[in-house]
């Protein structure tokens, strides 16, 4: 009879198929690995030029842990400036935006994952700066991997980063623009200003024609306090067709929907709404009707008739010029609106509906009947345009308070549109920002250099100390400062210490260094993007700030190395840098702080079917 071995550890208590991964060859480091290589997807799209860069369509399918193939999505290629993403609908999506990019890949990592939080995180709370949080929460994770290569433990290198991201915060205080915080939201030269940069990362050279249509937008739904200002209100209509000077402002909707009857434009009207349609009520139970003559056949018809002659003259009666219906429309109904010259209108999505009742000011009405005044909506013009072949209803409210605005986008292709429309989201994003905050810092790198040249001189402030205590003192000397830590290990090594000797290491400067380094990150990125030489830019900008010069940065448009961002008009948001920044080293620090992974079998259930044209294997 065999000896088998019986499971012990881990094992012992998990079930068959379950993985466990500990130490730091194969938690801590293959999990900065995975983060590396999610980072450097983003990181070529990071600033106003992307690199030209290409996958030859890779497929990143693997979930398994020991490589580095932690996306599941079909294909990415890089092109130009941009990502193509093809995710596992086979729908292709063609931007630079970093949170679209994250979102797409369905990330399996469990690490790479946290750093996905991270981006959402900050997209929910700013609506910007999601590439600047992977690409530095990345770059952190890349020179922690040094400092433990070298010998650091996890623990002193979370100890060092914790300081430096305080450090960073107050030195971030001092880089705002003095006068900033006093800004009204509603002038929109000042708007423009804090709006270009965000706007210009999505669309560079675009920004000029872009930022004015946002601003404009934004300011017409901005209620009396600014911190309640809801993005939703400002919605985009993309319309195929035409290039991007054709793009509009609309004071009120922009329906992608034809008029239902033959009238197509009224002005100066009221508005009834009504959300479940406009046709004859059903009754809840079926029932027969048992007709004796043909006489009672037309009476039948008439009665019904009648019926609804009767619900339509009294909306007409009511005041109201325009019908607007969530539901159905029937062909009996919309005869007696004819006859009564009210304009019909369809509209099917709830959400539609609800935004046509906050421009209109109308309350929808739960079924057809004669709707009170005060349910009554007013609009100053309903007109159906068309507009590059396709029929549309614009809805003016141009005297009363605006609560919904649109922006009309034009493009030749689906995906120009598509990032257009990224464009218009973090500029509104970036307007609801700076409502609440709007203190402004340095943009084009001139922050990030500045912050990386004074965490380095506090870096030298923190230096590290090694403590011994034992029994036998009269035999150890106290070392006060050494700067080495394999000089450190050495001398330890050769030293005759006693058992009950304790040694105590404080090496923040090191981690605290390296954060500072990583933000060195920044200006090299907006470099090798836009085909500069990223050491000799960096040097200049050391230079520079060294004299004093704070606001120098990276002028990409002009080809000039160093040039100072007041003259450039490129600002960044204050909590924008605040919040990405924050939540990076916060991911970072997280994921040094897992030492092992342990993961159950995963559950069984069908299987997403292959792409087209794509073997199983």
């Amino acid at each position: 009879m065999g000896f088998q071995m019986q499971p012990y550890g881990v094992q012992s208590m998990l079930k068959e198929g379950h993985k466990h991964l500990s130490g730091l060859e194969e938690a801590v480091l293959k999990n900065i690995d995975a983060c590396k290589q999610l980072s450097v997807i983003t990181r070529t799209s990071l600033g106003p030029n992307g690199i030209p860069f290409h996958f030859s369509y890779v497929v990143l399918t693997g979930t398994f842990l020991e490589t580095f193939d932690q996306f599941a999505v079909h294909s990415i290629f890089l092109l130009r400036m941009n990502k193509m993403v093809i995710n596992h609908l086979d729908k292709i999506f063609v931007t630079n935006d970093a949170a679209t990019i994250v979102n797409e890949l369905e990330v399996q990592h469990p690490a790479a994952k946290i750093l996905v939080l991270a981006s959402k995180a900050q997209q929910e709370e700013i609506g910007d700066g999601a590439n600047l949080t992977i690409s530095f929460a990345g770059e952190l994770l890349q020179n922690a991997e040094e400092l433990i290569r070298m010998g650091l433990h996890p623990s002193e290198i979370i100890s060092g980063y914790s300081k430096a991201i305080n450090k960073t915060v107050e030195i971030l205080e001092e880089l705002v623009e003095k006068g900033s915080e006093k800004m009204d939201v509603r002038n929109k030269e000042q708007v423009i200003s804090r709006m270009k940069a965000a706007v210009a990362s999505k669309q560079f050279g675009q920004e000029d024609i872009l930022c004015p249509l946002i601003a404009d937008a934004c300011i017409q739904v901005c209620p009396k306090n600014p911190v309640n200002f809801n993005v939703d209100n400002v919605r985009v209509a993309k319309l195929l067709g035409g290039g991007l000077h054709n793009c509009t402002v609309v004071r009120g909707m922009a329906l992608k929907t034809d008029a239902v009857g033959s009238i197509k434009r009224v002005e100066k009207a009221k508005v009834a709404v009504f959300a479940s349609g406009v046709d004859t009520s059903a009754t809840e139970t079926k029932g027969t009707v048992l007709i004796h003559s043909a006489e009672q056949l037309e009476n039948y018809a008439k009665t019904e008739e009648a019926k609804i002659e009767e619900l339509i003259k009294a909306v007409a009666d009511s005041g109201a010029k325009v019908i607007v219906s969530g539901g159905a429309v029937g062909e009996m109904a919309l005869h007696f609106c004819e006859r009564y010259k009210l304009m019909v209108l369809k509209i099917s999505s709830k959400f539609e509906l609800r935004r046509f009742c906050r421009t209109t000011g109308a309350v929808a009405v739960l079924k057809l009947s004669q709707p009170n005044p005060d349910d009554l909506g007013y609009v100053d013009s309903v007109s159906v345009e068309e507009i590059g072949g396709v029929r549309v209803t614009i809805v003016k409210n141009e005297e009363g308070g605006n609560s919904v605005c649109t922006v009309v986008l034009r493009g030749s292709t689906d995906s120009i549109l598509d990032d257009l429309e990224r464009a218009v989201d973090d500029g509104v994003n970036t307007y609801k920002a700076m409502c609440r905050d709007s203190r402004i810092v340095p943009g084009a790198a001139a922050t990030e250099i500045e912050l990386a040249r004074k965490l380095k001189e506090f870096s030298f402030k923190e230096t590290g100390y090694f403590f011994v205590s034992s029994s036998c003192c009269d035999l150890f000397a106290i070392f006060l400062v050494i700067s080495l830590l394999h000089i450190m290990h050495v001398i330890l090594c050769h030293m005759d210490v006693d058992t009950h000797t304790k040694c105590r290491f404080r090496l923040d400067q090191y981690a605290i260094a390296k954060f500072a380094e990583s933000f060195e990150m920044v200006p090299k990125t907006l470099a090798e993007n836009a085909g500069l030489n990223a050491m000799e830019i960096i040097s200049s900008l050391y230079a520079e700030h060294s004299t004093g010069n704070t606001k120098v940065g990276i002028d990409l448009d002009q080809g000039v190395v160093c040039k100072d961002v007041s003259t450039m008009n490129v600002w960044d948001l204050y909590i924008t840098k605040y919040f990405a920044l924050k939540y990076a080293a916060d991911a970072a620090c997280t994921v040094l702080r897992v030492d092992q992974i342990i993961m159950a079998k995963p559950a069984g259930g069908p299987k997403r079917d292959p792409a087209a044209g794509m073997d199983e294997d």
